[in-house]
């Protein structure tokens, strides 16, 4: 059963001293994982669900001594290394997306509300994610100390991913040129927000697309692109326009792999009022193709609206005061884990608390979700 767990994390280094361990690091990564799929959020909920699942673990684990206590899963997660921790994490969830190949990587920050040490500090932890949409995974993440520390993260969350043939899309934070650097060199293509961040390169798009959108793009190549949507007593229609003309913006030469600049208007009716938003974007791709721009940038949503809010009300990740050492960081990543298993299980068509649920009461679903 758990095989996939010992294989892709047999190389995760123990940060114990060798003499005197009692529990091996796989036992107690395989039963943290199963706790957490399961519904435990602390520390002492993972000692809990180890404790009654104990005679069902020891048919596959060794468990020369028992389940462990809480406080020794939580002091090896506080020790254990974030670094070495999501290389296994990601080399785990490649393998899992091995079948389908993901084209739409989406990036974005996270933070743990109540993972801060002190009331009075409100030092929260931050970890920047990346979701493959196509595959609905998290493949990676990082821990920043702020929200503004995006911009040295990103990168470095990049640079651990394999962007061969990717569009990579990221908000306005990560609209830096470094980071398009990074994307370009690493084979991929981007589409980044644009917003005051950038207040020089902001002026000049907006004034471009603004311009060429009174004038009905007269003599511009462009392509354009509408959808709508309804529900709920919304109605909201999206207009795309792209144009692979950045020439006419001067000084993008430090943005390498600049080729079209993107417009996005929302139009949204609820009830008799009405409101519209102009959005604009930077991209690496061509600027022919208006719906397939509209594909990234709705795709780009899923990161907020499948991984950050399922994390928020299934997980209640929120509400996790988890922090010493490493731990918070390690017991995040336990949830995306958790989260990406989960979204894969497709034979249940129940949300993600319901699978929590039915994984803690089925010892088969539970079983077969670790061999997804």
């Amino acid at each position: 059963m758990a095989g996939s767990i010992q294989e892709h994390f047999a190389d995760l280094p123990d940060p114990r001293v060798r003499r005197g361990t009692r529990h091996s690091l796989t036992d107690l990564l395989t039963i943290a994982i199963c706790a957490v799929i399961c519904g435990a959020d602390s520390w002492t909920e993972v000692e809990q669900f180890g404790q009654a699942k104990e005679k069902w673990f020891k048919t596959f684990l060794g468990l020369p001594h028992g389940i462990a206590s809480h406080d020794t899963f939580g002091r090896v997660f506080a020790a254990l290394q974030p670094e070495a921790f999501e290389r296994c994490f990601r080399a785990w969830m490649k393998a899992l997306a091995a079948h389908t190949g993901g084209t739409l990587i989406a990036v974005d920050g996270k933070t743990l509300r109540r993972s801060f040490a002190h009331a009075w500090d409100k030092t929260a932890l931050h970890m920047v994610s990346a979701y493959v949409c196509t595959n609905h995974l998290v493949f990676g993440q990082l821990a920043t100390n702020a929200k503004s520390n995006e911009i040295t993260a990103i990168p470095k969350l990049l640079e651990l991913l394999d962007l061969t043939g990717a569009v990579v899309t990221i908000d306005a934070m990560g609209c830096q040129k470094e980071i398009a650097r990074t994307i370009i060199k690493g084979g991929g293509d981007y589409l980044l927000a644009l917003k005051d961040n950038q207040p020089t390169l902001h002026r000049k798009v907006q004034g471009l697309l603004d311009e060429a959108l009174l004038e009905g793009f007269v003599g511009m190549a462009h392509d354009r692109f509408e959808e709508t949507d309804a529900g709920h007593g919304r109605i909201e229609t999206r207009r795309v326009w792209c144009t692979p003309e950045v020439h006419w913006i001067k000084q993008t030469e430090d943005w390498m792999g600049l080729r079209s600049v993107v417009a996005v208007e929302s139009t949204r009716r609820v009830g008799a009022e009405t409101s519209i938003e102009r959005r604009y974007y930077i991209s690496s791709l061509d600027g022919t193709d208006a719906a397939r721009m509209a594909a990234a940038i709705r795709g780009h949503w899923g990161i907020e609206n499948k991984v950050h809010w399922s994390l928020d009300m299934a997980f209640r990740e929120d509400d996790c005061r988890i922090r010493t050492g490493h731990a918070g960081e390690n017991f995040s990543r336990l949830r995306r884990i958790a989260l990406n298993l989960l979204k894969r299980e497709k034979t249940l068509r129940v949300g993600i608390k319901a699978k929590r649920l039915r994984a803690g009461w089925d010892h088969d679903y539970l079983l077969a979700l670790l061999q997804i």
